[in-house]
């Protein structure tokens, strides 16, 4: 059964928007507190550049995703399946979030020993982003997409495929210039999305 918000069904996207805030809400507080222990903890919690380049990197994403769900508001019916998608991409953001910053650090000598022990499930999970990306701007219809510009597909498509390289890749050189890349093309993203459009 899909529910047609223009019909009154219920007041625009706003139970859809409220469930995407909570849990991006949930991936911002993580990463906030994740940053808190360097100034809380700085002779414990050493940063390492390459885990936090991709912290900041997350950061920016998730303000990113949290602003840009506003095009939901084009979709007037909703069927379950899309509802699923939507929140399955935002927990999707919440798990790389907590990724980057476990509960529990005692087993490991600092976030160098860590990242580099989860790397496989960070790209892995972060090839799974950039093509969920594509798929979230493909649901908000053909014109929003095609928005995007011509080289938006192209550009998720070689992140995709650097981050699945990077499972396999332990060169700290490539960790830290693939994450200032994806820092860049994300800034550049939303520079281009927000400021030369208007």
């Amino acid at each position: 059964m899909a529910i047609d918000f223009s019909a009154g069904d219920i007041q625009g996207f706003g139970h859809v928007r409220i469930v995407i805030g909570l849990v991006t809400g949930l991936s911002v507080t993580r990463i906030l507190n994740g940053f808190s222990r360097f100034v809380q903890h700085p002779g414990k919690m050493p940063i390492y550049p390459a885990h936090f380049i991709w912290a900041v990197f997350m950061l920016v994403f998730v303000t990113h995703f949290w602003w840009f769900q506003f095009g939901l508001s084009t979709i007037t019916k909703w069927a379950y399946p899309e509802y699923a998608f939507v929140i399955s991409y935002a927990a999707l953001i919440f798990f790389i979030s907590s990724l980057l910053f476990p509960d529990q650090m005692g087993e490991y000598s600092g976030f160098e020993d860590y990242f580099n022990s989860r790397a496989r499930w960070f790209y892995g999970l972060l090839a799974a982003l950039f093509l969920v990306d594509m798929a979230d701007s493909a649901i908000k219809g053909a014109d929003h997409f095609q928005s995007m510009g011509s080289m938006y597909p192209v550009r998720q498509l070689i992140l995709a495929g650097l981050a699945l390289t990077g499972m396999f890749v332990r060169q700290r050189f490539y960790h830290i210039t693939f994450g200032i890349l994806a820092i860049a093309l994300q800034i550049w993203q939303i520079y281009s999305r927000f400021f030369l459009l208007d």
